[in-house]
């Protein structure tokens, strides 16, 4: 048992001692969702025989630590994976790149060189202060003669002029030598950053291989730096033929890695992210507490402050993790929102609060009413630091709030849809949006126009597309190509309840619509205590196009809630009149060039002595 305890540490010495070995995935494909991305990565790395350390750059800056998938050859065991963005070892360069290795060994070379330079300006600096220091000659009583002084003279002056000839020449040697060792450097920055690019994040593997060669590596994993969202381009070119519809996509990404050739699926489904299995806790039933209190005193008198509750109190004891600290008996007052198992004691322990997808604070959180909560969720330790960086690291509190549909009861059985797109995609780190053709629809639809010159005194044009679930689509913004010019914008909505999907196409100039109020047939009375108004306005519509044309035109009269306001309609245009809301409806249809006049009336009487604001 000892032998193989003390193999064990051998052998995980030697992986610690070890030196990594470095290479760079590739991005293969991606499943872009709403507000995620699931990327598939390749590498290959060549291993020796026994445990070694891999460490895989080009991965993505954030990542769900929690998602990642390393496929590996049957030979190989993982042992362990980890993601940094902080990655230290005094061997970060990757050797095995051919640029980097030539400029580091040239770097070698230099660096000797000017050593070699540095100690021969050290020996000629040495002579020449010897040869300074002994210009004395001869004996204190007995000189040299003339000859001798001649040749020690002559000597002195060739042997000095040499040396410092030869100094002058290593000085500029050295003076070369350092400027191309500076230059290597500089090669050697810019070859690291083509090699590592712009992304930080980095996976670092434990592996223990039993046969050495090359092996390829499959890296699976989620990133949240991801988005698609689609749109459409809505093209025809009369009320007589089908709309070409271009179904888009706006892709964009920042995940610190870009995407080249690339195949991309793009799915409004939402991606799996918890693989824990869920467990069941006891359920304990309790008296709902419909408000929160304290107590104060007002003189001698005790007495109960009752407050409405606020999102974070409606949550306590709920959510799995959250917690308040509360300094005084007022809940609202000097409270504080931790996370059970925060990593730090001090004050400086805040979670991060993230509303709808927007980095928030607890006060704004603290503000939101419980009814208007869909879901919260909390993450804690490393993988709210993978997620949302350094500001995520004491936790991680994510609300999402009902938005309108939420309020509705919604069908839960629905498809997810998902396009699998052949055609390779560059799409760049950069957030900007990349737009990707999905595919093209004839979508058959019948036209007709609308108008409430009340409100807005020119025609829309209105597309109904009948059985539209059938084509898949996905609320957006579209574009509106009619009759061959840019018309203006439109929204999608295929959620809506309706068996008929009505799409605006823009407003038709050819179309001529007045509102005018007939003054002779307008006036107000006074009678007793009472006023009376009335209002008539004639509708004049005209039809300046080529081709017949069907219109739903509506106006309306007022609705009284007060008894002492009546209302009478005295002309109503031959119009469908829904007397619940006070809507007149009318359904035209007007040949080429033909106009039609509608003539409206109303009564209102109130008291005169009263003034309404909205008549």
């Amino acid at each position: 048992m000892k032998k193989i305890l003390l193999l064990s540490l051998l052998v995980s010495a030697m992986a610690i001692a070890q030196k990594p070995i470095f290479t760079s995935a590739k991005v293969k494909a991606a499943t872009v969702y709403f507000n995620a991305a699931e990327l598939q990565q390749t590498t290959s790395v060549n291993l020796p025989v026994g445990t070694s350390e891999i460490v895989i750059k080009n991965v993505a800056d954030y990542l769900n630590e929690n998602t990642i998938q390393i496929g590996a050859p049957s030979s190989i065991t993982v042992l362990s994976v980890q993601f940094t963005q902080n990655y230290i070892w005094e061997y970060q360069i990757d050797e095995s790149n051919p640029a980097i290795k030539k400029v580091r060994d040239s770097i070698t070379l230099v660096q000797k060189e000017i050593k070699k330079v540095q100690i021969d300006k050290i020996s000629n600096s040495k002579t020449i202060e010897l040869l300074d220091k002994n210009q004395m000659v001869g004996g204190a009583n007995t000189g040299l003669n003339v000859l001798e002084l001649m040749k020690v003279a002559d000597y002195y002056k060739t042997k000095r002029t040499e040396l410092c000839n030869a100094y002058t020449i290593l000085e500029e040697k050295e003076s070369k030598l350092t400027l191309r060792l500076q230059n290597l450097n500089t090669k050697l920055e810019i070859n690291s950053q083509k090699e590592d690019k712009s992304s930080r994040g980095k996976l670092v593997l434990q592996v223990m291989n039993e046969v050495a060669g090359t092996v390829n590596l499959d890296i699976n994993y989620i990133t949240n730096n991801a988005s698609w969202n689609p749109f459409y381009d809505l093209r025809t070119d009369s009320v007589k033929e089908p709309i070409n519809m271009m179904y888009k996509a706006q892709v964009s990404q920042t995940t610190g890695i870009d995407w080249k050739k690339v195949k991309l699926t793009l799915s409004s489904g939402n991606p799996n992210q918890n693989n824990q299995a869920p467990q069941l806790d006891a359920w304990f039933l309790r008296y709902q507490n419909l408000s929160y209190g304290y107590k104060y005193r007002d003189g001698d008198k005790e007495l109960n402050q009752l407050s409405k509750p606020n999102v974070v109190q409606a949550l306590q004891g709920k959510v799995s993790g959250l917690q308040i600290n509360t300094q005084s008996n007022e809940i609202d007052k000097d409270s504080r929102i931790v996370l059970r198992g925060a990593r730090s004691i001090s004050v400086n322990d805040k979670p991060l609060v993230v509303i709808d997808g927007q980095v928030s604070t607890d006060e704004a959180m603290k503000q939101l009413p419980p009814e208007t909560i869909k879901s919260v969720n909390v993450v804690k330790g490393a993988q709210g630091a993978a997620l949302y960086g350094e500001q995520g690291s004491n936790g991680v509190i994510i609300v999402t709030t009902k938005q309108m549909g939420d309020y509705t009861a919604i069908n839960e059985n629905q498809l997810n849809v998902t396009f699998d797109i052949d055609i390779p995609y560059d799409i760049l780190s950069n957030g900007k949006a990349h737009s990707v053709a999905l595919k093209e629809i004839k979508l058959p639809a019948s036209y007709k126009y609308y108008a409430a010159p009340k409100v807005d005194k020119e025609a829309f044009l209105l597309a109904e597309i009948n059985d539209y679930s059938k084509y898949n689509l996905l609320p957006g913004e579209a574009n509106i190509i009619f009759e061959g010019l840019y018309v203006g914008k439109t929204n999608i909505n295929p959620n809506q309840t309706a068996d008929t999907l009505s799409l605006s196409m823009g407003r038709d100039k050819k179309i001529s619509i007045k509102r005018e109020k007939v003054v002779d047939k307008s006036g107000t009375k006074f009678l007793s205590s009472y006023k009376e108004q009335t209002f008539t306005y004639d509708i004049t519509v005209r039809n300046n196009k080529k081709e017949d044309i069907q219109m739903t035109l509506k106006d309306q009269y007022p609705l009284s809630t007060d008894k002492d306001i009546t209302i009478e309609l005295l002309e109503d245009g031959k119009a469908k009149v829904n007397t619940e809301t006070g809507i007149l409806t009318w359904e035209l249809k007007l040949a080429p060039n033909e106009t039609k006049k509608i003539r409206i009336s109303y009564k209102v009487r109130y008291p005169k002595d009263k003034v309404i604001d909205n008549l």
